[in-house]
């Protein structure tokens, strides 16, 4: 299996980038009944997430006014978000930022993300939304000689590997708009 989830994984796209992220270790194998309500859990959590990155294409040639006031409405409720995100969850009670890889296979963690058992729960918190974090049941499949391991992703459920799949999609056009922005 080590093999088959790491080639999986290393043949599809991925995120790549330093995230809020710990880990706490977990008991193999991961009980039904957890393994459902995080599944639950992270519908959830990805569902908002999409829900507060996306972004409406402002179009400067339609200056209607129920276009201005949608535009109006939506910076207000950006702002609401933000102030409620700030409250839920402060800043300073985050975990520290982690450069890590991943994608609905599984991810390749640092070595402080790394637990000594053969499976963690893998917590993930997006900017767009700190207080709901995305937990991810793993199980430790290859470990690299750096202190780096692979984990591959247990139960997601369909749903969840389709939603994490259209984030990491998301997120890798975010990246090469950005570059190409940057360059032109």
């Amino acid at each position: 299996m080590t093999a088959t989830a790491w080639n999986e994984f290393e043949q599809r796209l991925a995120c790549e980038d330093s995230w809020h992220a710990d880990s706490q270790p977990l008991a193999w194998p991961v009980p039904d009944a957890l393994a459902q309500r995080l599944a639950e859990r992270n519908t959830a959590a990805l569902a908002s997430v999409a829900a507060l990155e996306e972004r409406r294409a402002e179009n400067a040639d339609d200056d209607s006014p129920v276009m201005q006031e949608l535009l109006r409405l939506d910076a207000k409720l950006n702002a609401l978000i933000d102030m409620i995100n700030r409250v839920a969850l402060p800043a300073d009670a985050l975990p520290p930022r982690q450069p890590l890889r991943f994608n609905a296979i599984g991810a390749v963690l640092p070595a402080a993300l790394v637990q000594s058992g053969e499976a963690l729960l893998l917590r993930l918190r997006f900017d767009a939304c700190p207080g709901v974090p995305l937990e991810l049941p793993s199980r430790i499949e290859r470990r690299f000689d750096d202190g780096r391991a692979f984990v591959a992703f247990h139960a997601l459920g369909d749903g969840v590997a389709a939603s994490l799949e259209r984030f990491v999609f998301r997120h890798h056009r975010r990246k090469v708009a950005g570059a190409r922005q940057a360059n032109g």
